[in-house]
């Protein structure tokens, strides 16, 4: 759901995306949640004691990256506000830090998979990754159809969102 309201936050911010845009951030998404729970799993099976110490650190990171995302759509879109540009488009690597930071707490799914062998765990993050996939495609979609209606307050509606999505990360993971 993480992933679902940023490309949300995107399609808002970016209402002129094109098809093949969408699927790259989708896909961009999915790569991650895929392959955060694998990585867990991985962590689980070889080096669980050095992962333990990195763990607390998860909501930390997600909270700082989301914020720095979401703070700057939010000063893009206050600065913008009066004129009718087209807000800034996701960069490539604006679009890494997202999938990044909203998959990054799904590493401790692998966990919970620890006890499938490979090939079983290969199914359930291949199927993450095509629920994830589809999700953020619907996500996109929408948050074009409404950015198109929201027109200026867009950007700093994604901002938003994408600040609410961190903090409510950071919220989970220290509960």
């Amino acid at each position: 759901m993480d992933a679902f309201s940023v490309s949300l936050a995107n399609g808002l911010n970016e209402r002129n995306m094109k098809n093949r845009k969408m699927a790259l951030v989708a896909g961009v998404f999915a790569f991650f949640q895929a392959l955060m729970p694998m990585l867990g799993w991985i962590c689980v099976h070889t080096i669980l004691q050095y992962f333990q110490t990195f763990e607390k650190f998860i909501p930390w990171i997600a909270l700082v990256l989301l914020c720095f995302i979401g703070g700057k759509m939010l000063i893009d879109g206050i600065k913008s506000k009066g004129s009718e540009s087209e807000p800034v488009r996701l960069s490539i690597g604006g679009l890494l830090l997202q999938g990044v930071a909203t998959s990054i707490d799904a590493l401790s799914v692998g966990f919970t998979i620890a006890e499938h062998p490979f090939e079983m765990a290969l199914v359930s993050v291949l199927i993450i990754g095509l629920v994830t996939f589809i999700i953020c495609m619907l996500g996109i979609f929408l948050g074009k159809l409404f950015g198109t209606k929201l027109a200026g307050k867009a950007t700093i509606l994604g901002g938003i969102i994408l600040i609410l999505i961190g903090i409510e990360i950071f919220i989970t993971g220290i509960i």
